[in-house]
Order: C-alpha cells, then sequence, then structure tokens
C-alpha cells in the first residue's frame, strides 16, 4: 500500500508536467491568453517545481514523511481545483504556480518512502523499477490524457481530474504510510534560502531564455543572479552543521557522475517529446487526441523496460544497463534526425520510439538506482529532493538548448512551411542526441559494481 502511494502520488506529479500541453489552444481561446503568455501556464508550474524542490526535501526530512506528503498533496489538490474553476489567466497561473509548489513539498518525500520502506536490495530494485516506469511514462501519458480529456470534456479537466487522485491520495497517507519519522533538526535558513532563490532565478533564467534567445539581457541577467546564488551553495552548505543538501551525497562517484547523467537524460526526453508532438501535430496533420495515442508504444515499452531492468539490476549493477540503453538512445534520436515532411509514422517514426521507450525504462532504472543506493536514512529526503531537482532543470535546460537550436535551423531554412518545420525539428533531435551521448560518456565514469547494495 506504501509502494501504491508512492505510485499515485508520482503519476500524479509527472502526468502535470505535459497533461496541459494539448489543451493549450483551448486555454488560449477561453482565457484570452497572448500567444507569449500563454506558455506561463506551463512555466508557472515548472518555475514553482523547480526552485523550490531543495527546500521540499529538507522539509520531508523536519516534518517527517507522512506530514510532508499530506501537506504536499493537499496544497496541489486544492490549486488543481482553483485552476479548473479559474476565470481569468491570472488565476490560472497562480492555480499552476500553487501546484508546483504542493509538487516540491511532496515529491521528494516520495522517493525518501522508498528508500526508509524497502532496506532489502532485491525489494528495493523492484520498487524503485516502478516508480521509474512511472516517472518515464508519466509524460507520454500526460499527452495521452490531455487529448482525451479535452477532446471529450474540456480543457479543465485537465486539472480537476487531480482531485479525486488527490483525495484518494490523502486517504491512503493517513492509512498507510508511517508518521513516526520525524527527525528534531535545525533548518539550514541560509542554505535554504540561496538554493531556492538559485534554483527559481536558474529556471526563470533559462525559460526566458527558450522563449526570448540567450541574448536577451533579462535572461542573461537573471541566468547570471542564478549562477552567483548556485555558487554560493556549496560555501554555505560546508560552513552548516545541518545542511539543506549534506555534501556527502557527492563523495561517491558514481552517485556524483549519476546526476550528471540524469540532467542529460532528462535535457534530451524532454525536448524529444515537445518536438516529436509538433512534428506529429503541424508537420503530420494529426488531431491532438490522434497524437497523444501516437505515443502508446512509446508508453508501454518504458512500462515494460522498467520491469525487466529492475529484475537485472541486483544481477549484472546498474552501469552497464545504462551505459547500453544510452548509447541506444542515442542511436534512435540520430534515427529520428533523418524525418522529412512525408515520413511516416509507421515506418519512419513507430520504430525508434519503440526503442527509445525501451532505453528510457531501463536507464531510469538505472540512474535512480545509483543515486538513492547507499544513502543514509536522514539524507533520504535531501538526496529525492536533489533527485528531482535534477530532472526539473534538466527538463527545462534541455527544451532551452533545443529550442535554441530550433529556431537557429528554422531562420536559415528555406522551402515550404512544412519543410522548414521539419528542417528545426531534426536539428533539435541531433542535438538531443549529443545530450544522450554525454549519458553514455557519464555511464563510462561509472564503476561497475554488482548488487544494488554495493
Amino acid at each position: 500500500m506504501v509502494l501504491l502511494t508512492v505510485l499515485l502520488c508520482q503519476t500524479m506529479f509527472i502526468l502535470d508536467t505535459s497533461v496541459v500541453n494539448i489543451a493549450l489552444p483551448a486555454i488560449q481561446r477561453d482565457l484570452g491568453f497572448s500567444a507569449a503568455g500563454l506558455s506561463w501556464v506551463l512555466n508557472a508550474y515548472l518555475l514553482a517545481f523547480g526552485g523550490l524542490l531543495l527546500l521540499g526535501g529538507r522539509a520531508g526530512d523536519l516534518l517527517g514523511p507522512r506530514r510532508a506528503l499530506i501537506t504536499g498533496v493537499a496544497v496541489f489538490t486544492a490549486a488543481s481545483l482553483a485552476g479548473g474553476l479559474a476565470t481569468s489567466g491570472g488565476l490560472l497561473l497562480a492555480g499552476r504556480a500553487g501546484q508546483g509548489v504542493g509538487a516540491a513539498l511532496a515529491a521528494p518525500t516520495v522517493l525518501a518512502l522508498i528508500t526508509t520502506h524497502f532496506p532489502e536490495p532485491a525489494a528495493r530494485a523492484r520498487a524503485l523499477g516502478a516508480y521509474a516506469a512511472v516517472s518515464g511514462s508519466g509524460a507520454a501519458l500526460g499527452l495521452i490524457a490531455g487529448g482525451v480529456l479535452t477532446d471529450w470534456l474540456s480543457w479543465r479537466w485537465v486539472l480537476y481530474v487531480n482531485v479525486p487522485i488527490g483525495a484518494a491520495l490523502l486517504v491512503l497517507a493517513v492509512m498507510h504510510v508511517d508518521g513516526a519519522q520525524r527527525r528534531t533538526v535545525r533548518l539550514d535558513v541560509a542554505g535554504s534560502l540561496t538554493s531556492t532563490a538559485g534554483m527559481t532565478a536558474l529556471v526563470f533564467g533559462l525559460i526566458r531564455a527558450a522563449e526570448e534567445g540567450f541574448s536577451d539581457a533579462t535572461a542573461t541577467a537573471v541566468l547570471g543572479a542564478g549562477v552567483v546564488l548556485l555558487a554560493l551553495f556549496p560555501v554555505i552548505e560546508v560552513r552548516s552543521t545541518q545542511p539543506i543538501t549534506p555534501l556527502r551525497l557527492f563523495a561517491d562517484r558514481d552517485r556524483a557522475v549519476g546526476y550528471l547523467a540524469l540532467l542529460f537524460q532528462m535535457a534530451a526526453g524532454n525536448g524529444m517529446f515537445f518536438f516529436l508532438t509538433q512534428f506529429l501535430q503541424e508537420v503530420r496533420g494529426y488531431r491532438p487526441l490522434t497524437a497523444g495515442l501516437a505515443f502508446l508504444p512509446l508508453t508501454a515499452l518504458i512500462l515494460a523496460s522498467s520491469h525487466v531492468a529492475a529484475r537485472f539490476v541486483p544481477r549484472t549493477g546498474p552501469q552497464p544497463l545504462i551505459a547500453a540503453a544510452g548509447a541506444a538512445m542515442t542511436v534512435c534520436l540520430l534515427w529520428l534526425a533523418q524525418l522529412t515532411p512525408g515520413s511516416t509514422y509507421v515506418f519512419a517514426l513507430l520504430g525508434p520510439m519503440v526503442l527509445i521507450g525501451a532505453a528510457m525504462g531501463v536507464l531510469l532504472v538505472g540512474i535512480t538506482t545509483v543515486l538513492m543506493t547507499g544513502v543514509r536514512a536522514e539524507d533520504a529526503g535531501a538526496a529525492s529532493g536533489l533527485l528531482n531537482v535534477m530532472q526539473q532543470l534538466g527538463g527545462a535546460l534541455g527544451l532551452a538548448i533545443l529550442i535554441t537550436a530550433f529556431g537557429t535551423a528554422t531562420r536559415d531554412a528555406q522551402g515550404t512551411a512544412h519543410q522548414v518545420l521539419t528542417d528545426g525539428v531534426t536539428t533539435a533531435f541531433t542535438v538531443a542526441a549529443v545530450l544522450t551521448g554525454c549519458v553514455l560518456v557519464s555511464s563510462l565514469l561509472m564503476r561497475r559494481r554488482v548488487g544494488t547494495d554495493a
């Protein structure tokens, strides 16, 4: 029941990063957003979620897993209802930001519960495999769910759907999550403020750069401020007696490299979903629901490969699995980079999407195992918070980089509108392949250790 609670919670948070995508045109028509303002329906959630994750991870250690989970889910659920009821753009953005705050508080607790409730290596590997499966498939499931809800009901249901899920989670958490794990520790105020402000500035700067370009003065200034604040963060943490992010988490070489691998993986994966959706709808002319359903094979393979990888990790260790999956994903992205406006789903997209799904499931199981193995109980919240930070910042960074590459390619391209868009998409896939190549390189720096408790 704890695992069911964890998976349902993670599904809700991951789903919300993409479920709104397909509903954006309907939201724009209903609430009168400008083209630029519409992007903040996505960005308000990402900014609050990514910027507050480290603080949320430490809050889980301070409050205890059950209290942090219940508080975060309650805030997320209330904000989802408020967003669905919004009668103006400002109210919707406030609801989306509230969802991000709730997710930042509860999401780190999700992984911490796996660490504390599944100490036996094989059981922990299976639990992490299930977690990785819903994490990897959540974005694709969000595209499918967004198409179904928007076409059949209303865009408001992409937010309302969280209300019954959140209510069920609150009941499960009260009944089944251990509430006796609260620790009496002091909050690292300086570290909390520095990390939160730095992460928020970095996420905001990346979002702004993705929209306006890296030459934009505001983007440059905010990114610079974020870098300075984050550079101060380890200095503060070294001097803190109870740091928000214990730097001993980076003492293990595999874990330190694993954080980089996760950053690169999420950077490539988020951009891939975005540009595949653009190609299917804008070039191939798919309706939102049809475009969402096109991701079903990829989603199914993520779920299946995560299950298989969880069984192999205790035997082989995560390193060879990460290396093989990183290489496979790089090859598949280069395959997608050969698309033309006339490329069909069955002959040009289905093959690489199936293989990418298999590779993503294996990658997420392997990397999550590396990052969460051997973490002290008192550091579980901080470790899982940092993992989620890498996921959110990786997605923001990747999308900013790939949109910049896309914009450069489309400005130089000639031909029909479909040809120009395809040139930009294939350029983005080529850059994404470079990012997954970095995942492969990162895996080669890890030690090959058999067993998840090594």
